[in-house]
């Protein structure tokens, strides 16, 4: 890709061709540190949801149509931002984001009805989905040029940024109001922002200079390569990784919403054990991002795919179905480490095959599957039973495996 080969020129051209380079170490510390922000702020918004619907007066179903605009911003500006990071670069947009997303999210503790709420959170949601997608679309490039697969490693940085933003959030909620509260992660935004946004649109200035001073053999080979982005058969492997990624997202967000009612309602955890559960599961999908890189240069993407499906549809199995409080948690625990790897290697092969739309489409999926997760198992609880529910976690994991060997057989074709 014409992207990757620029932003390779850019990182290793001035230091003897090293992937290594100082270069690269610095942007991939400020991508990082991007997506650790992107996690922290998500996570310190949600946990003043309860104080923001006091404050508003909302009912449960306001308040639900109300977040109904996070998924609805981020939705449709997933779509948007794959053409923007085109034409000003996905460096620029995902700093242009991280602002956008440090303002808003001070905006919800400033509203006094379910509406106005409604309202706001439309923009923060487009941030959140911008920066998710322009972000992706950086890494994505880095690891092309970097030629080492380290796309797990900045999941792990969205997945710590999380628990560091719930737990602040947690330890600060009885002492801070949610306006101050909401205030000071924008002030933190901005700061991280500030500081290593800059290194970001250095480097794409200079992969811009290196494109201007070679325009007549990037305009042939872009001529070379676009016919074959726009082929049927790339769009349906990009879709194709965008519902292994759907499969994946599903189970994290019927986990977040159900995972603490299951274990305080069907097994009788008491209510500290029974958070418990999500942040285990958070944990070890955490670690085993950060093992991911080795896992990916040891074993390949296919099987790091196909074993990690396979576990956390046994581990969720564990974790669904278990008769006691701690066999679920290390039910849990498994079906973390098990997914932990398969969204980030989804989304990286998309963007690898389609550049930024690539990683719209399937991170538009995947986020999808986070949203449906949760109203499904509802559904399902109410019709069944919660257990009998959260088995469908294990069924789309499977789903999931099988997918990534017919990816790979796809892509062969």
């Amino acid at each position: 890709m014409p992207q990757v080969n620029k932003l390779r020129t850019t990182l290793s051209g001035d230091f003897g061709g090293d992937t290594a380079s100082p270069s690269s170490a610095r942007l991939r510390t400020a991508l990082t540190m991007f997506f650790a922000l992107d996690g922290f702020l998500f996570a310190g918004w949600v946990v003043r949801i309860p104080a923001i619907k006091h404050q508003t007066g909302a009912t449960p179903s306001t308040l639900g149509l109300a977040l109904l605009g996070v998924s609805a911003g981020a939705v449709i500006t997933m779509m948007l931002t794959g053409r923007l990071c085109r034409r000003y670069g996905s460096h620029a947009v995902t700093v242009a984001c991280g602002v956008l997303l440090s303002l808003s999210i001070a905006l919800p503790a400033q509203t006094s009805s379910a509406p106005a709420l409604g309202l706001v959170l439309l923009l923060f949601g487009a941030a959140y989905g911008g920066m998710n997608v322009a972000m992706n679309s950086a890494a994505v490039d880095l690891v092309a040029a970097m030629r080492r697969p380290v796309m797990p490693s900045f999941h792990a940085a969205f997945s710590f940024g999380g628990m560091t933003g719930a737990g602040l959030g947690g330890l600060v909620a009885g002492s801070l109001s949610p306006a101050t509260h909401l205030l000071a992660l924008t002030g933190a935004g901005l700061l991280v922002t500030a500081v290593t946004g800059p290194v970001l649109l250095r480097a794409g200035r200079t992969a811009e200079e290196h494109r201007a001073g070679d325009a007549p053999a990037r305009q042939d080979a872009g001529a070379m390569e676009r016919p074959a982005r726009m082929t049927v058969q790339v769009r349906r492997i990009v879709i194709l990784f965008g519902v292994i990624a759907l499969c994946t997202a599903y189970g994290e967000g019927a986990l977040a919403e159900w995972g603490a009612l299951h274990l305080s309602q069907d097994l009788g955890a008491r209510p500290g054990l029974a958070a418990a559960g999500y942040s285990v599961f958070a944990l070890t999908m955490a670690i085993g991002r950060l093992s991911g890189t080795a896992l990916l240069e040891r074993f390949g993407q296919t099987r790091t795919l196909v074993t990690g499906g396979a576990t956390a549809a046994a581990g969720m199995l564990l974790g669904a179905l278990a008769p006691t409080v701690w066999l679920a948690l290390a039910g849990f625990a498994v079906a973390g480490l098990g997914l932990a790897n398969i969204f980030p290697v989804a989304v990286g092969r998309a963007g690898a095959l389609a550049g930024p739309s690539g990683v719209a489409a399937a991170s538009t999926l995947g986020y999808g599957g986070m949203l449906l997760g949760p109203p499904v198992i509802g559904f399902l609880a109410d019709w069944f039973s919660l257990p009998v529910a959260l088995t469908t976690v294990t069924l789309l994991a499977a789903t999931a495996a099988v997918l990534g060997h017919a990816a790979r057989r796809a892509a062969n074709t």
